[in-house]
């Protein structure tokens, strides 16, 4: 049976996490990266990592499935980040 507390939890994961899809939207949509900062995504995403781990060894469902959608949702920026900052430097290579 879920807590209240369990209740809690998944409702205000749920709302950080799905405050990523935005953003996944917008990059996929635009193809601008530019204002994202890698290091601050990729610190992001191990610190998701982590709070999964944290709540795998809790058996917490709220901190599992949460962090594990945020964590997916992360991924997609950092990977669309270094996937079109690294086609821009190529086509900008070859255009020299």
């Amino acid at each position: 049976m879920i807590t209240l507390l369990e209740c809690l939890g998944l409702c205000a994961g749920t709302l950080t996490t799905f405050s990523f899809l935005p953003q996944v939207i917008k990059i996929l949509q635009t193809r601008d990266v530019s204002s994202i900062s890698l290091l601050m995504y990729s610190l992001f995403c191990f610190g998701v990592f982590l709070w999964l781990l944290y709540g795998i060894i809790l058996e917490s469902i709220s901190l599992i499935l949460t962090n594990s959608i945020t964590l997916i949702f992360s991924l997609c920026v950092l990977t669309l980040k270094i996937y079109i900052e690294r086609k821009n430097q190529l086509k900008h290579a070859s255009s020299l």
